[in-house]
């Protein structure tokens, strides 16, 4: 039996109108129906990484979860544009660059591959721009000179700050008053007007990397590149600004006060905030955002107690390597986005043990019905997916999961909740099978397999709303004993090419890294040695 597509109409007969999703906006503290500023096209902005360091699995929340949030806009109709920015200026990579003896572009091109390549083994394929701060510091400079112009900012000594007590909205995001604002302390603090007001642009010191601008050489302050890059590639006001809540004072109300001073507009419509992810019951990993306090309310509670990258927030390749991006992508979406994220070796080998339940559905699937699951064809949107599913039992069924699956994104996008959808299903197709006696070699052409088919294409649909399932899982490479196996063949080339070349026999040390790159595996020549990733 093969399903019924049906598509419904609006009352007025034109094609259907968009689904009633509802999102949970932080600045009106309520769930609002979701109507974007230019249908169907929709702007989505994502506060991204500081490539100083490599990634950790906290740095992975976010870009999961608004991976998920595209996915599920576009298969609900609508023509997501997402922009991820790049911080590749930052006191953190110009420390990094003194502490390594190495320019700061290099550091910032390393932990930047570092981050895509982790991006792409957890499945975070539809970023759309990823804006780097040092290719916009023209729009950035014209941004503060017009702050300026309008009265927002004042110039002192080479330093641009911006005058919080000029916008009468200033704190409305965080929910804060002015008198309650606090930003950078040090030098900086005895040059500004009022305790709140934060940087815009940094007067250089001696030997720092630096830009001319009409304030002399400097650096543009954290919160104005965002604001600079999302005006350039979205406009004055866009649909959707994500990020952790540790994000949301000072760096989203800072680019809220000076994007909506300088368009007089306001900057986005949605502000989306997901939950930040915990070591154990406590301890933010990967700690609050290292720039400036956060204290009060919320925002002090989440980012409390935070665990450094030395004591295990440190690079995320090996536990890719050990558990694979699949696994850490169904970890992050069991819960729901809003919601703290517990983190240690128990969660995360619990959503392990959950997979295999899924994996192993696919293998008896494939024995009976002689098909791929990652291989069938399923509806690329909601309303193609629609069908009807007439007097079979299962699809009445699947029909009924399929509906409480898009319920549940509907409302605020549930992942969690259309995740455990996925486990009723799976309860349900497997029960069927029992129930009908089906095992390797059925008679494909019969009713029940048909209706088999039918019912998993369903749940192969929404598995992929979710970015799951889309190919079999990986098997070399997996565990841990594979991972230590891989990690000391390549160390034991590394070694062989050091050594080469230490006797000029660069021939040698170039083929083995050639050979490396190859095979997945690139070779990163560091200050203090030479370490390993996979690029592929």
């Amino acid at each position: 039996m093969s399903l019924t597509a049906t598509a419904s109409a609006s009352t007025d007969g034109s094609a259907e109108s968009k689904p009633s999703i509802r999102v949970y906006n932080t600045l009106s503290k309520t769930k609002e129906p979701f109507a974007p500023l230019r249908p169907p096209r929709v702007g989505m902005y994502l506060c991204g990484p500081t490539v100083y360091a490599e990634s950790h699995i906290g740095h992975m929340v976010g870009p999961v979860i608004f991976d998920t949030i595209k996915r599920y806009l576009t298969y609900s109709g609508y023509e997501v544009t997402w922009v991820v920015n790049i911080t590749d200026v930052d006191d953190k990579l110009i420390n990094k660059s003194r502490e390594r003896g190495i320019p700061m572009s290099q550091i910032a091109v390393e932990m930047t591959a570092d981050y895509l390549s982790n991006l792409k083994e957890l499945g975070v394929n539809q970023i759309d721009y990823l804006p780097r701060a040092t290719d916009h510091m023209n729009q950035i400079i014209a941004f503060i000179g017009s702050l300026e112009e309008k009265g927002y900012a004042y110039a002192i000594d080479g330093d641009v700050f911006f005058d919080v007590t000029k916008d009468p909205g200033y704190g409305q995001l965080s929910n804060r008053s002015v008198d309650a604002q606090q930003g950078e302390g040090g030098g900086a603090a005895a040059k500004k007007r009022n305790p709140g007001d934060f940087a815009l642009w940094k007067s250089a010191r001696a030997g720092e990397i630096s830009w001319e601008s009409p304030w002399g050489d400097g650096r543009p302050g954290w919160h104005i590149e965002c604001s600079a890059m999302s005006h350039e590639i979205l406009g004055e006001t866009f649909d959707i600004h994500g990020g952790g809540l540790d994000l949301m004072f000072p760096h989203h109300e800072n680019e809220r006060a000076q994007s909506a001073c300088r368009h007089d507009a306001p900057m986005v419509k949605y502000w989306m905030h997901n939950g930040l992810m915990r070591a154990g019951e406590k301890g933010k990993v990967g700690g609050k955002n290292d720039r400036e306090d956060t204290s009060a309310e919320s925002v002090e509670e989440a980012a409390s107690g935070k665990i450094s990258r030395s004591k295990g927030a440190g690079g995320l390749a090996d536990l890719i390597r050990s558990q694979t991006g699949e696994r850490i992508r169904f970890f992050l979406l069991r819960t729901h986005y809003r919601s703290t994220i517990i983190y240690n070796e128990e969660t995360l080998a619990e959503a392990g043990t959950s997979l295999e339940a899924f994996y192993r559905f696919f293998d008896r699937f494939e024995e009976i019905s002689g098909q791929s699951f990652y291989q069938l064809e399923t509806a690329k949107t909601r309303t193609e997916g629609n069908f009807d599913a007439g007097k079979d039992a299962l699809l009445n069924e699947v029909h009924g999961i399929r509906e409480k699956f898009l319920a549940a994104m509907d409302d605020d996008f549930n992942s969690g909740a259309a995740i455990s959808v996925l486990f009723d299903s799976l309860r349900t197709l497997n029960r069927f099978i029992d129930s009908e006696k089906l095992a390797a070699g059925a008679n494909a052409k019969s009713p029940a397999v048909e209706s088999l088919v039918s019912a998993t294409r369903v749940i192969a649909e929404l598995s992929r709303v979710l970015g799951l399932f889309a190919k079999p899982p990986i098997a070399a490479g997996g565990d841990e004993a594979s991972a230590e196996l891989l990690d000391g063949v390549v160390h034991l080339l590394i070694d062989l090419r050091k050594e080469a070349r230490e006797r000029k026999d660069y021939a040698t040390g170039d083929a083995i890294r050639d050979r490396l790159t190859a095979l997945g595996v690139a070779l990163l020549d560091k200050k203090e040695g030479t370490t390993w990733e996979r690029n592929s």
